[in-house]
């Protein structure tokens, strides 16, 4: 039984899909939508097993009558009357900035907290992105100097973000 309705559907759809499609696309100009309306026409008629039984002739003249009907309520539906039609695309949305200018904020205030050995040595390493090596050679002090103020100043730096009140 299945197959029987799968090969009368498939026939449904050779004989009637392309000018049920010229149909919608003479009414709305749209081809994308077109496209849907066919296929919720076919489907209509699917669920309507008396349809699948008639003539031909009587099949495409309902079929045209559902498509007109789905292109009406579409027009009519609220979904189309809130839409605005524009001929070019709106601007990205840009990102807030407010919590990137806090953190910065936040960030230099910490920073002024530190003394200015170990505030040297945590800006080049992460906002310059120097190595050790190159803090060393820059600073002219020993690399293990360089790690060592790196260290209390990160730990001086959470200490200070801490306090304030971030806790991530």
């Amino acid at each position: 039984m299945a197959r029987d309705d799968a090969a009368r559907l498939a026939a449904l759809f050779d004989a009637h899909a392309g000018p049920v499609w010229r149909y919608v696309v003479h009414l709305t100009g749209d081809r994308a939508g077109a496209d849907d309306v066919v296929q919720e026409t076919l489907l209509r008629a699917w669920r309507t097993p008396r349809i699948l039984e008639q003539d031909p002739a009587t099949t495409r003249s309902w079929m045209f009558t559902v498509a007109r009907h789905l292109v009406v309520d579409d027009v009519r539906s609220a979904r189309r009357r809130r839409e605005i039609g524009v001929a070019d695309v709106p601007e990205r949305a840009a990102a807030d900035a407010t919590d990137a200018l806090f953190e910065a904020i936040l960030i230099e205030e910490v920073l002024a907290a530190l003394t200015a050995d170990h505030r040297a040595v945590v800006i080049r390493a992460y906002f310059r992105g120097l190595t050790v090596a190159e803090m060393a050679s820059e600073l002219e002090i020993p690399p293990g100097t360089v790690k060592s103020r790196l260290h209390y100043g990160l730990r001086a730096l959470r200490l200070a973000l801490q306090e304030k009140g971030v806790t991530r």
